[in-house]
This record gives structure tokens, sequence and C-alpha cells, in this order.
């Protein structure tokens, strides 16, 4: 297996547990698979920065009624600790209703051994209400 393969299903696996971990409802547990400096940049909001700005995110999208996370990725690259993917999102409430979908960035870091989230942008895809 070459190390785009291992770099690929690594990303695969942390992307996994991303969903494991919102499918919960653990806004803590989100937040501690980003780096201690990342970065969410989700859309019509200024930078969200650090861990507990994070968790706080999370939590307020959960407690919008947001209960579900699909992720799919399309198109994972490796550079050494760190890499970068390409994907989309779908984000279901209690129903399985569909509530926005769209796409993803996400730069990811190695540290201590694991793939953790550095910055991490989304982009819906669906029409904006009036």
């Amino acid at each position: 297996m070459t190390d785009s393969n291992n770099i690929h299903d690594a990303i695969v696996s942390a992307d996994e547990t991303f969903m494991a971990t919102f499918n919960r409802g653990d806004a803590a547990g989100l937040a501690a698979l980003y780096t201690e400096n990342g970065q969410f940049l989700p859309p019509n909001s200024d930078f969200v920065k650090g861990r507990q700005a994070i968790q706080a995110t999370f939590q307020a999208i959960m407690d919008s009624g947001v209960k579900a996370i699909r992720l799919e990725a399309l198109e994972v690259e490796g550079y050494g600790d760190t890499a970068s993917e390409v994907g989309t999102y779908a984000l279901e409430n209690e129903s399985g209703e569909v509530m926005d979908r769209g796409k993803f960035l996400v730069i990811w870091k190695q540290e201590s051994g694991q793939w953790k989230l550095h910055r991490d942008m989304i982009n819906s895809s669906m029409q904006a209400s009036e």
C-alpha cells in the first residue's frame, strides 16, 4: 500500500470518528478532534478559533436541531504531516431530513500520531432562504 493510500484511509477513518462523535451529540469530543489552534470556517460567520470556540459552535449547531452529519471524502492528498481533503456533507434533523448539504475543505495535521482537523471550511450548496 502506498503512502497516499495510507493517508486516504487514515483520513476516511478520521471522518468516521467525526461522524460518530457528532451523531452522539458530543460537542466536546468534536472539539478534541481539532488541533489546539484549529479553526472552523462555517458560512455566514467569522473565524471560529480554538477548541473552546469550536465546541460552543458545534453545540449551537446541535441545539438548532441538527442531529446527524454525513461526510464523503472525494479527494485526499498528503504532504508529510499535513493532508488536504475535499468532500461533501449533509446535516440531518432527528427525522433524517436534510437540513443542509454542501462541500468542505479540511487541512489536516498529524499530532502525536493522530490526524486532527487544523482548518475546516464548509460551504452550503443549498439556496439561501429569502
